[in-house]
């Protein structure tokens, strides 16, 4: 399994990471098709492992997914989580804080939907806003962002600690291809829906994400949550790292099919 873990306290620059890596995968038709094939079976080992993590019910996982516009965390959600029970896994995006929201500190709304024990979360887009839409925007000071930094390490930690497993996905694409991937909606109709003139005025802000999304990998990978940035320009090596690592985080638990109940004789139980 190709690593891609951000080392805690490093100091990285996404220019050394390539967005177009594929591991030893060639890009050839049978390699992508044996890439394919790969995570349909991880997908297969992720089914039966969150049934034991439900059954359990005495860890959860977290997965955090961040990248520039069309770098493919709604793409991820759908192909690798494609066999989870959606009673097990719930999706969610914070978008623009409401009324409510702002009148408490900036992670008070994150918590609530951290995942209960036995469950699945993604958060698609997540607590990581607070520290790069605000900083890109100039909205909150190199100070505060600092601060958030720390109270998100602490944060996340607190989950942990109480059962938690983190993984948190930084998907790495080119500023070429996300040029072909929002021309592609633009030219298919059926693609059009996913359009937001807004993407484009984001783009003219290219570099200074960069920078946000550099700082905020180095300051907020630990132990505990590690960042992991994921070659993305090519969706089905994309889909086959995540998969590898999640489906490694579940294993990480250690979780065995829970015992039968006690009491009943299995080889002579009859139902009339």
């Amino acid at each position: 399994m190709t690593n891609y873990r951000v080392k805690p306290a490093s100091t990285l620059a996404l220019s050394d990471c390539d967005p177009d890596d594929t591991g030893d995968y060639e890009k050839s038709d049978d390699d992508k098709e044996n890439a394919r094939t790969a995570t349909e079976k991880l997908i297969g080992r992720l089914s039966n492992l969150q049934e034991r993590l439900y059954a359990h019910g005495s860890h959860s996982l977290l997965i955090v997914l961040q990248g520039m516009d069309t770098s493919g965390k709604d793409g991820t959600i759908k192909n690798v989580m494609s066999g989870v029970n959606p009673q097990g896994c719930k999706v969610v995006t914070f978008k623009t804080p409401s009324t409510e929201e702002l009148a408490h500190d900036f992670l008070w709304r994150v918590h609530q939907k951290a995942p209960a024990k036995g469950q699945i979360g993604i958060f698609n887009r997540s607590h990581y806003e607070d520290v790069l839409i605000t900083r890109v925007h100039q909205l909150i000071s190199a100070k505060k962002i600092k601060q958030r930094f720390d109270q998100i390490n602490e944060f996340e930690e607190l989950l942990t600690e109480n059962g938690t497993v983190i993984r948190k996905f930084f998907l790495h694409i080119s500023k070429d291809e996300q040029k072909q991937r929002l021309e592609e909606r633009i030219d298919d109709p059926e693609k059009r829906w996913k359009f937001n003139i807004h993407d484009l005025e984001e783009r003219k802000l290219w570099s200074k994400y960069t920078e946000a999304f550099e700082d905020m990998l180095s300051a907020t990978s630990t132990d505990c949550a590690p960042w992991y940035v994921i070659p993305a320009n090519h969706k089905w090596y994309r889909n086959l790292i995540v998969a590898e690592h999640v489906v490694a985080a579940v294993e990480s638990m250690k979780l065995k099919t829970p015992p039968p109940p006690e009491g009943i004789d299995f080889d002579a139980l009859k139902i009339e």
